[in-house]
């Protein structure tokens, strides 16, 4: 007898009535916030905020293409492709932007091959920057985790995911098997770090490295390391590549990189761009200035002359652009003028074409949905 009325209380009965519905919702959310804490359970309008923040790339043109004008705080962002490609000068000119803004920022050189020169000529206040080498994966992640729950740090980058060689494979010897380490280790340190991740409002970045898949007949064979985890959690995936090279007669300058944002949680992904990372420089913000200030018809292009408001200010790509740095207040005005015209509408963004030389399209919607990344 006493078992049946136990059974009958702790019988689960779906509520009909809209009043008993609302009292049975109130005392269970009660009971959650008792039992886990305050903010446990909450409507989704109560914690999403309507704008997400996010941090420049140095990239006018990648900015617009990934939707939010920047790389969104408080997710996880994947930068893979080639060698010589451009993965960490995009890093680093990331965080030369974040600085600007007195964000706290830290590398993880799991590589060992950061160079302090060069991340000072793209403007990357060293002394603030926070580096850290760590001897194997295990460390590089623990020393990740920590800097995130510590919630003094905006912006993490790791480079990269394929030099996080786990501890059993340090100490083991050469030819030694450790099949799928590296992933177990990657899935494990991503759960962790996700939640955290969002809670501090940290922008982490992981460079990644491309491999190519064995017997692989149709499709792409390419593939990133670290499995698959790291594909999933990320908000934010960026394809970048090397398109060509940056010329003046014979002598090469810098090379033409393409970006496609291959995923985009924030924002409609498949958008690509392309700018001049010029050697010793970073990217050529100058450049892309000219070419989408054109492609919206706030510089006049006529014959090879280039002009603005009226007044010439170059004949020639290189004679503008000169002008623009030698006019900074001006080309900062411009660039606002772009940002507040494509970001106010978002279909321009999706248009917006190229009028250079070239003829190749700044930010464009991809139609190659069916590449595998």
């Amino acid at each position: 007898m006493a078992s049946e009325k136990k059974n009958q209380k702790n019988q689960v009965v779906k509520q009909t009535d809209p009043e008993a519905r609302e009292k049975a919702l109130t005392a269970a959310l009660a009971q959650i916030e008792k039992q886990f804490g305050k903010g446990s359970v909450m409507t989704l309008g109560q914690t999403q905020t309507l704008d997400i923040e996010a941090v420049s790339t140095g990239s006018i043109g990648l900015d617009l293409a990934l939707g939010i004008g920047g790389l969104p705080m408080g997710r996880i962002v994947e930068i893979f492709g080639p060698e010589s490609s451009g993965k960490t000068t995009l890093t680093l000119s990331l965080i030369a932007q974040a600085q600007k803004t007195d964000k706290t920022c830290a590398f993880i050189d799991a590589e060992h091959a950061l160079d302090p020169v060069y991340a000072r000529k793209l403007g990357v206040n060293t002394d603030k920057l926070l580096i850290s080498q760590p001897d194997n994966g295990e460390q590089a992640l623990e020393i990740c985790d920590a800097l995130v729950r510590s919630g003094a740090v905006d912006v993490i980058i790791v480079d990269s995911v394929a030099a996080l060689t786990p501890k059993a494979e340090i100490e083991g010897d050469m030819g030694d098997s450790h099949m799928g380490l590296q992933a177990r280790l990657m899935s494990q340190a991503l759960r962790k770090l996700t939640a955290n991740i969002k809670n501090t409002n940290c922008l982490v970045v992981f460079i990644n490295q491309i491999r190519m898949k064995i017997g692989v007949m149709f499709g792409n064979p390419e593939t990133t390391t670290g499995g698959n985890a790291l594909k999933f959690y990320s908000s934010v995936r960026l394809d970048i590549r090397r398109a060509g090279v940056v010329k003046e007669g014979d002598e090469i300058l810098g090379n033409q990189t393409k970006v496609k944002v291959v995923k985009n949680k924030v924002a409609p992904p498949f958008r690509e761009v392309m700018f001049d990372i010029m050697y010793g420089q970073g990217i050529s913000r100058m450049s892309e200035l000219l070419i989408l200030a054109e492609a919206q018809g706030l510089i006049k292009k006529s014959g090879a002359w280039f002009s603005y408001e009226g007044e010439k200010i170059g004949q020639g790509k290189n004679n503008a652009i000169k002008w623009l740095k030698e006019n900074p207040e001006i080309a900062d005005k411009i660039e606002q003028d772009i940002r507040e015209l494509l970001t106010n509408s978002p279909e321009k963004a999706l248009i917006a074409e190229s009028s250079s030389d070239d003829g190749d399209d700044l930010v464009n919607n991809s139609e190659e949905f069916n590449e595998e990344f």
